[in-house]
């Protein structure tokens, strides 16, 4: 669906611009934005690439398991219905820890492997309640340390890039809170009901 809203949106400033006149600042505009995004992207990997060494060498290290473990008293009461020793607690402890250091990309197959252990142990099509919890956390911007937000920063040579990191935080507590607790009350409503 957000394909097609994209290709319209397209579709109608191309067209927009045809009938305006303006066809060649949109082709100006269009080859302009592709050389910078593709700069803009060779400079996203190199700071992505840093930081998932820097995760490969926290693992090796046993960093990641402390914070592993750390959460997994936290983890374990945001999600009852699994146990503690299935696969997608795992794949969830991982999924959180990568979002934390602002590496969504590396989150992301974690996030899907999660939500199909999921599935697979709730038996169902339709969504479990801890599937709609870890979603609603995932949405709540789970990020301490916004690695590709620094990047960009980085990249149009901010002053200070890395300044965002307080007031990321603050947002991600703010917002992660409100998950949890739109969460549960939409939870115990719908118990309520039944």
């Amino acid at each position: 669906m957000v394909n097609l809203i994209w290709a319209f949106m397209a579709i109608v400033g191309i067209v927009y611009a045809m009938f305006n006149g303006t066809m060649e600042e949109v082709n100006k505009a269009l080859f302009e934005s592709a050389d910078e995004a593709v700069t803009l992207s060779i400079g996203l990997i190199s700071i992505l690439v840093f930081w998932l060494g820097i995760m490969k060498i926290a693992e090796k290290a046993g960093i990641l398991d402390i914070l592993a473990r750390l959460f997994r008293p936290v983890v374990t009461r945001l999600f009852p219905d699994i146990p503690e020793d299935h696969p997608a607690m795992g794949y969830i402890l991982s999924n959180f820890t990568a979002n934390i250091f602002g590496l969504g990309n590396a989150a992301t197959p974690m996030g899907i492997k999660a939500m199909q252990q999921m599935k697979e142990l709730s038996g169902s099509d339709t969504a479990s309640r801890s599937m709609i919890t870890f979603l609603a956390l995932n949405t709540s911007s789970l990020t301490i340390i916004p690695t590709t937000v620094i990047a960009i920063r980085m990249q149009y040579d901010s002053a200070a890039p890395t300044e965002i990191v307080g007031t990321t935080i603050i947002a991600t507590l703010i917002s992660t809170l409100s998950a949890i607790l739109i969460d549960r009350f939409y939870y115990y409503k719908s118990q309520r009901r039944k």
